[in-house]
């Protein structure tokens, strides 16, 4: 619900800021609900309203019956997936969209998911949550390469923008080796069992990945990305879960 509510939010800001237009990379693999006459922009502000006020029921039923630290991840990951694109701060047009994407789909996300089931925080969860935050940023950050030639034109600020296309490459390669040290690391220190080796078989999809993006951004890059992104948490969920259920 609440992601619903970010995405419906962020294509409304972004026809309101003229950010998505008929010619914008977005449009061409993916129906823009304002661009394609789908809804108003009034219907489209409307929707994202009762996703978040649906969003905020559920938070505060959370917080009452089982922890009130959901109240406060559920806070900051409102005021930040508002501002992403809102006025003010704009972290998106910033440069700082991958940094909002990382905290909200990482620590925050991980963080307010085992305080529901456990009402309370963890040290380890957090953690945890650091690689699956920094694949979910890399693939805005893959979006964001794309989308280089358009956002320049725009005078948008991201990562793209601001580095040239080999230093882009170097980041996205180095961001995805840094997850791969991280979960070894984790398992070298006892963070996570053994079990946590598990995310090397995605490593063939890792290099498939590359070789695409080093001989061209592709237009589907962000999709590629998320392709890998869940391969690669799918084996991380499965060793947490295996480390639960078997000893090695």
């Amino acid at each position: 619900m609440f992601h619903a509510a970010a995405n419906v939010i962020n294509d409304y800001f972004d026809t309101r800021y003229q950010i998505d237009q008929e010619d914008s990379p977005t449009a061409k693999y993916r129906p823009q609900p304002i661009l394609s006459g789908m809804l108003t922009p009034r219907q489209l502000l409307g929707e994202a309203i009762v996703l978040f006020v649906l969003t905020v029921v559920i938070g505060m039923t959370m917080a009452v019956v089982l922890s009130w630290h959901v109240l406060w991840i559920g806070v900051v990951g409102f005021l930040t997936s508002i501002y992403y694109t809102a006025d003010t701060v704009k972290f998106k047009y910033r440069a700082l969209g991958e940094l909002a994407v990382f905290l909200i789909w990482g620590p925050l996300m991980i963080e307010g998911a085992f305080a529901v089931q456990r009402q309370a925080l963890s040290g380890k969860a957090f953690i945890i949550s650091i690689p699956f935050g920094v694949l979910v940023a890399l693939v805005l950050f893959a979006n964001n390469m794309r989308d280089t030639a358009y956002d320049s034109r725009q005078n948008i600020k991201t990562l793209g923008t601001i580095l040239e296309p080999r230093r882009s490459f170097q980041l996205f390669a180095g961001l995805i080796i840094f997850a791969y040290a991280y979960v070894l690391g984790m398992v070298v220190t006892g963070v996570i069992s053994l079990w946590g080796m598990l995310i090397f078989l995605s490593v063939p999809s890792a290099i498939s990945l590359l070789k695409t993006f080093k001989k061209e951004i592709p237009d589907m890059a962000d999709a590629l990305t998320a392709k890998f992104d869940t391969v690669f948490g799918i084996l991380l969920v499965l060793a947490i879960y295996l480390e639960a259920k078997v000893i090695l």
